[in-house]
């Protein structure tokens, strides 16, 4: 019956009569599944969102990665060193999404009650490697001509402060030593990393 109106009004250039609303539960039913829609859009459009802001606020929160006991070999080798011995560790730095592998000198030397002690065979002047001298018997820096006694302590030139110490232990008979970075040009040790 609507449908001979609606033509009727037509020709006449009246507007179309409205058709009879909906039932109300096919209205309440409707008004469900598009709350039902929405809300499982709203919940697959935050799980995706998860990964792009950890990727995007990553950084400002990762910390730099304190750097892991390095193995010098069994401790027993140290014993009686006449001089100190070179050794190269590997550290694994973690800094926000860069991971790099780097490797850094060390001398494993005696202290002066006869324990063992790591040295790193960086200046604590300017940052260059110390070498150790076996015709001078001591340590000596190429770069700027900074002198060191066997046990890191400073003899002479420029450096404000004898070579830094390292921490060590011994775990399962095995000498362990964890790497530092330190502060140079300042008269005290300081740890920088």
């Amino acid at each position: 019956m609507s449908s001979e109106n609606n033509q009727e009004n037509e020709n006449a250039g009246l507007p179309p009569v409205p058709s009879a609303p909906p039932a109300p539960r096919d209205a309440s039913r409707r008004r469900f599944i598009g709350w039902l829609l929405g809300i499982v859009g709203a919940v697959v459009a935050v799980l995706l969102c998860i990964p792009l802001v950890r990727l995007v606020l990553y950084p400002l929160f990762a910390k730099t990665g304190e750097a892991g006991w390095s193995d010098l070999g069994p401790a027993e080798q140290y014993h009686s060193l006449a001089v100190p011995l070179r050794r190269v560790v590997k550290i694994q730095d973690i800094d926000g999404w860069r991971q790099t592998i780097s490797q850094h000198v060390v001398y494993v030397t005696e202290g002066p009650q006869g324990n063992l002690r790591v040295l790193t065979a960086v200046c604590p002047h300017l940052g260059c490697e110390v070498a150790w001298n076996p015709q001078l018997n001591e340590f000596k820096c190429p770069c700027h001509g900074g002198t060191f006694k066997a046990s890191g302590k400073y003899i002479s030139g420029p450096p404000p402060r004898g070579m830094d110490t390292l921490p060590i232990m011994v775990r399962n008979g095995r000498l362990m030593v964890r790497y530092e970075y330190f502060r140079n040009l300042v008269p005290e040790k300081e740890v920088i990393g």
